[in-house]
């Protein structure tokens, strides 16, 4: 299936930059952007975010679930403090269980619905979907960003 081709690949492409170097970390695809440091934390808060929104519409059909707004988070949660190897845990583990549920559910469940507070009716397939080229749109700026 090309999710799980697709999912698999941005992982590889996303876990050894966790290891960047500091002045790595420090850049940034455009002046005023997010550098690589915050996109790799918010990267893995939005793979948590997507999770949970999958887990709901398998478990809960049809319910409405909250946008997050990521700027907030990224204060909030100071993204320029967070230990990067932390956030590698997480994204690993979490990509792991996506591409788990992926392979049980989005075929055989891609259909059920829920309503995003912002975006309205989305499917389940579509926030599968979600995952991977959310990944692949912040490795785009993390490439550019380093050139």
């Amino acid at each position: 299936m090309q999710l799980l081709r697709d999912l698999e690949a941005t992982r590889d492409e996303t876990l050894p930059l966790f290891q960047l170097g500091a002045a790595e970390l420090a850049r940034t695809y455009a002046p005023g952007k997010w550098t690589v440091r915050h996109l790799l934390h918010h990267i893995t808060d939005s793979e948590t975010v997507l999770y949970d929104r999958i887990r709901r519409v398998i478990s809960e059909p049809r319910q409405v679930i909250w946008y997050y707004d990521e700027a907030a988070w990224a204060r909030g949660l100071r993204y320029e403090d967070m230990p990067l190897e932390l956030s590698r845990s997480i994204y690993e583990s979490v990509r792991a269980a996506i591409i788990y549920r992926a392979r049980l559910h989005y075929e055989k469940d891609g259909h059920l619905e829920f309503v995003h507070s912002v975006t309205g009716v989305r499917t389940l397939k579509d926030e599968f979907d979600k995952v991977a080229e959310h990944n692949a749109h912040h490795l785009a700026q993390i490439r550019a960003a380093l050139g």
